[in-house]
């Protein structure tokens, strides 16, 4: 989840939050076990904000309610950038909790890690709540591997474009984007011609986070091929048209009219940038509702999925993070009724409900992005949910690596290099660092 590379990673998927808000620590680590009068304790782990520990907080004693039979034990990470490493050295000293969350950029490497529970037949076991097909397939990306599934999504956050009514009003715009896109006509052409318009008034037209889900929705969005092949190859650099595609977008950024919003200065940020007025569209996902709300004039603001050439939608990038069980975990049963409880319909209505900042990954549980009404297309979240998809896993699998590209792929936005030199060296990227 990223904002800036690590923080990026922070505003998406479960974490869902904007910035880290946690006051407290997880403690020496390790798993649960059974008391001597047959209580099962399952400790687990996560990240997130002091609101989403709260809201877990809530999930476990209703859980311990259902199952008196049962202990949890919620053991929080104040830093994302913390927590992946420290949860890494507990798995390799076997002190890790039995259940815990994985960053969608970490991922695969926890799964080639081999330290994770296979879950193919717990989750198609008569206790499961959590059937493998009630889940979106496209959200498992790198938690797949070779038939088996080693970890399934907490919830989603498609990265849809916000817009901001009044500023598009400031250029002159006088269409509205979600209209557009319920009737087929929100087109590249006219997304870019409402941007040239905002750009030409003095204000942004489009913020992006540099991370793999704006490169590759864009390459998506525009009607190309994956960037990568079967085989797991970034073939990106062949693809004329994916050439073509990527250097009209880094033109867009290299004139102004996009802006990358990790590198906006703090105390001037996108979301100072969004709220004040100053920018026509920002691509984010469920979360920003809290950000627009605060602003009391959220009335202004609405989402569209991405434009395309032809107005059809297409896949496009969906952020999520993971919840594993711990291969060597001593309390299997329990730790898997927890995992597929918490992960199930009943489970994440529970948990975003009631301006939840994030979108459920599993079927039954769509009410709660639905049930205030808010933001006027909120349909849109779900929509692209429905087609959309995690980072490739070629990408995903390998540590570091997407961020490194986003590296790469930043020259190119800065004017550094053209989209053809940008893809040769991610190209590069992809073939070096998978042989190690």
């Amino acid at each position: 989840m990223a904002r800036a590379k690590v923080t990026r990673y922070l505003a998406v998927g479960a974490a869902g939050a904007l910035v880290l808000g946690l006051a407290a620590c997880s403690g020496s680590g390790g798993g649960g076990g059974v008391s001597a009068d047959g209580t099962a304790t399952v400790v687990w782990s996560t990240w997130g904000t002091a609101d989403e520990l709260t809201r877990y907080e809530e999930f476990n004693k209703d859980f311990m309610k259902r199952h008196p039979d049962i202990k949890v034990k919620l053991q929080p990470v104040a830093s994302y950038g913390d927590y992946h490493s420290k949860l890494l050295a507990q798995l390799t000293s076997n002190t890790a909790p039995d259940v815990f969350y994985v960053g969608d950029d970490k991922i695969g490497q926890f799964v080639d890690s081999k330290r994770l529970m296979p879950l193919n037949d717990l989750m198609d076991s008569k206790d499961s709540k959590t059937k493998k097909d009630d889940f979106f397939p496209g959200l498992f990306g790198a938690a797949e591997k070779d038939g088996e599934t080693y970890a399934a999504p907490n919830d989603s956050n498609p990265d849809v474009f916000w817009y901001d009514k009044q500023a598009l009003a400031t250029a002159g715009i006088t269409e509205d984007p979600a209209t557009l896109a319920e009737n087929g006509e929100w087109t590249t052409d006219k997304f870019l011609e409402m941007n040239a318009k905002l750009h030409d008034a003095g204000l942004t037209g489009t913020m992006y986070w540099n991370y793999w889900a704006t490169h590759w929705s864009w390459l998506s969005s525009q009607g190309v091929d994956a960037p990568y092949s079967d085989s797991g190859e970034f073939t990106a650099n062949k693809d004329s048209a994916a050439v073509d595609a990527m250097q009209q977008f880094g033109d867009l950024f290299q004139d102004g009219t996009f802006v990358v919003a990790d590198s906006l200065p703090d105390g001037a940020g996108a979301d100072s940038v969004f709220v004040t007025h100053k920018a026509g569209f920002f691509v984010q996902g469920r979360y920003t509702i809290g950000t627009v709300k605060a602003t009391g004039e959220e009335a202004s603001y609405d989402i569209a999925p991405w434009p395309t050439p032809d107005g059809t939608a297409a896949p496009t990038g969906v952020a999520t993070s993971f919840l594993a069980i711990n291969g060597k975990t001593k309390v299997k049963d329990a730790a898997f009724t927890f995992w597929t409880e918490f992960l199930s319909a009943e489970g994440q209505t529970f948990r975003l409900q009631g301006g939840g900042n994030a979108v459920p990954s599993i079927k039954g549980a769509d009410d709660v992005v639905l049930e205030d009404g808010y933001p006027a297309h909120a349909q849109t979240f779900l929509d692209m949910r429905d087609i959309g998809f995690e980072d490739y896993p070629a990408e995903a699998a390998v540590p570091g690596l997407p961020v490194d590209i986003a590296d790469e792929l930043l020259k190119l936005y800065e004017g550094k290099e053209d989209a053809k030199a940008a893809l040769d060296n991610v190209a590069s990227l992809v073939k070096d660092r998978s042989e190690k």
